[in-house]
């Protein structure tokens, strides 16, 4: 499209009353966020009241609407930099929004489709689905599903925690359903073809992953996370973000997202008319317990390195670091990730660590919302733990991304950020004087 039939497909769209209202009914007790191109959002915390609010901010140049998992007692009240007490005082619950994305749409629909059954595995029955608007869709559980309480804590102040954990949780538990249903259908090598991977991308060990190719969002759940809103647009692919028949989600065709053919769905993006409350107990309490390895990242370098106070300059960084700083097609989400943890450890300050990701998405072929790598800097502050980068050896991280290019030190090391210690170590050794014997 170009600019001027785009604002024309865009005023013709959000001009409908019915489309209208049904974005302003989603926007009860959220923090919504209004993005202008697809380039970042406007003021925050905003809110969304009146239908006609919609067509005149679209007016104005907006293009679509987000709006956050957390429900808020008043979202005008939150302020930037909050501590996690004060968050909790502000939140009214939190809606489960799991975010399943893959460049090849069927096998996001696959993926998702196997997700909902493991989802109504646990009993759950007001699930509800979205297509994202390009290659994924937005699976929803109510916060009225849930527990008030789970151990001993209110359910509504264990975010970003229980979401995360329970992504994992159901990570896990479809890991080997989807490859059976992937490698039923697909060779790995159109596999890789369909998803611009290598074949040995797909692959942890000797074992296709399919979790190497079908993403499910976990390391940006959280606190003021935005998704976007059901009936707005996606200005990458032009198609409206719409809600869906989680049963007949094989069936999807994204012609019907065309906006001239979008149609108010009868199927609510988490509908709360028929939830029975705590019908999600059972998978709150599973997530909560699962234990997984590597999301543990378990710190086996703990002893061999002290504490980095000083910043460290980038000539110390180990391989897989310095290829990463060069831009990345995949694995962007993952990169921010560890690359927090990574100089945070090594004594670079969440100002430099601001500056350095913000220049370096720019260097990424197709880059990461600002806000996403603000979001991940912000959960970082806000969790008590100083954890290491995950090890070398943590498949969905440095070989998947494409950056595990090792040199004679990383045979010795198990951790990115031991690499460094052992740099400076050596380094300063080398500029000590070396003692001379007395005549």
């Amino acid at each position: 499209m170009n600019s001027s039939s785009t604002l024309s497909t865009l005023l013709l769209y959000y001009k409908r009353e019915d489309i209208q209202n049904a974005i302003v009914s989603y926007a009860k007790q959220k923090e919504v966020a209004i993005s202008y191109k697809g380039e970042g959002y406007g003021k925050r915390p905003d809110v969304l009241k009146y239908p006609a609010e919609v067509l005149e901010l679209v007016q104005q140049g907006a293009t679509s609407f987000h709006c956050s998992e957390e429900r808020w007692i008043n979202p005008l009240t939150i302020e930037t930099g909050m501590k996690p007490g004060e968050l909790n005082e502000l939140r009214a619950g939190w809606d489960l929004v799991l975010d399943i994305d893959c460049k090849e749409l069927s096998f996001s629909t696959i993926a998702a489709d196997i997700l909902i059954k493991a989802i109504k595995h646990h009993g759950v029955k007001s699930l509800s689905v979205k297509f994202s608007g390009n290659h994924g869709f937005h699976i929803g559980i109510p916060f009225e599903a849930f527990p008030k309480l789970v151990n001993g804590q209110e359910t509504k102040n264990i975010f970003p925690e229980g979401p995360k954990k329970i992504a994992i949780y159901l990570m896990h538990m479809i890991k080997d359903p989807l490859r059976e249903a992937l490698l039923k259908k697909y060779s790995i090598d159109e596999i890789a073809t369909l998803t611009n991977k290598k074949v040995s991308e797909c692959f942890e060990g000797k074992e296709f992953n399919p979790l190497n190719v079908v993403e499910i969002d976990t390391i940006l759940l959280a606190s003021r996370h935005l998704y976007r809103m059901p009936y707005s647009l996606n200005e990458k692919s032009g198609l409206i973000s719409l809600p869906i028949n989680p049963d007949k989600i094989l069936d999807f065709h994204k012609a019907s997202a065309i906006p001239k053919n979008v149609k108010i769905s009868k199927n609510i993006f988490l509908d709360t008319s028929s939830t029975i409350p705590g019908e999600a107990t059972k998978l709150l309490v599973q997530g909560l317990d699962f234990k997984l390895v590597e999301d543990k990242i378990e710190i086996e370098e703990k002893k061999e390195f002290e504490e980095i106070e000083i910043k460290t300059p980038f000539e110390f960084f180990p391989p897989c670091m310095q290829l990463l700083q060069k831009g990345l097609k995949d694995g962007k989400k993952r990169s921010v990730f560890l690359t927090v943890n990574f100089l945070k450890k090594v004594g670079w300050s969440y100002e430099d660590i601001e500056k350095y990701l913000i220049e370096w998405n720019k260097k990424n072929e197709e880059p990461l919302r600002e806000v996403n790598i603000l979001g991940q800097i912000r959960y970082h502050k806000q969790n008590k733990k100083n954890m290491l980068p995950p090890n070398c050896d943590s498949k969905n991280y440095y070989p998947d991304i494409g950056i595990c290019k090792p040199d004679n030190l990383c045979s010795k090391i198990k951790n990115p950020v031991a690499y460094v210690t052992r740099k400076i170590f050596a380094h300063n050794a080398s500029k000590k004087p070396k003692k001379t014997s007395k005549s």
